[in-house]
C-alpha cells in the first residue's frame, strides 16, 4: 500500500499504470492515401409546392397548378429568384413590382425553384405491439 492518504494520482506519481499506458500500442490504421471519405447521406433535387410542400413530379410539360392544393406554380412564390428582402421581391432586374406573389404571372425570368434535399430513409412505422415487445425484452432474463 502506498503512503498516500488518498488514492488520487498526481503529477509526481511514477507508477506502473503510466508505463502500461505508454507501452500500449495504437490500433492499426487503414493505410490509404488521400483525404478521408465523406460519410454524407445521398442527396436528391426536388421541387416542392410553396403553399403545401407537396413534392412536384418532374414531367415533360410543366404543371400549371399543384395537384394537391391547386396553388399556381407559375407564380413569384414558386420562382427561384423570389427573395422578400430584394427590390420588388425579386433578384432579377424587373421593371415593375408584381403585386400578388401567389397568382399566375407572365414573368420572363421565371424558373421553378429546385431544392437539394438529403435522402433519408425512415424506418417503417412501429406497431404498438413492437414497442411493447422491445420494452419487455429489456427486462427478460437470459
Amino acid at each position: 500500500m502506498s503512503d498516500r492518504k488518498y488514492r488520487q494520482h498526481g503529477y509526481q506519481d511514477h507508477g506502473e499504470k503510466r508505463q502500461k499506458e505508454e507501452s500500449r500500442e495504437k490500433p492499426a490504421r487503414d493505410e490509404t492515401f488521400g483525404p478521408r471519405r465523406l460519410q454524407m447521406p445521398g442527396t436528391r433535387t426536388v421541387s416542392r409546392c410553396a403553399q403545401c410542400g407537396t413534392v412536384l413530379q418532374s414531367v415533360g410539360e410543366p404543371l400549371q397548378q399543384c395537384p394537391k392544393c391547386g396553388f399556381a406554380l407559375h407564380s413569384c412564390k414558386q420562382c427561384t429568384y423570389f427573395d422578400p428582402s430584394s427590390r420588388f421581391e425579386c433578384t432579377q432586374p424587373i421593371p415593375v413590382r408584381v403585386p400578388r406573389k401567389d397568382e399566375v404571372n407572365q414573368c420572363t425570368f421565371y424558373s421553378i425553384r429546385v431544392m437539394v434535399e438529403k435522402e433519408t430513409s425512415t424506418p417503417s412505422a412501429l406497431r404498438p405491439s413492437d414497442a411493447r415487445q422491445a420494452f419487455e425484452n429489456l427486462f427478460k432474463k437470459k
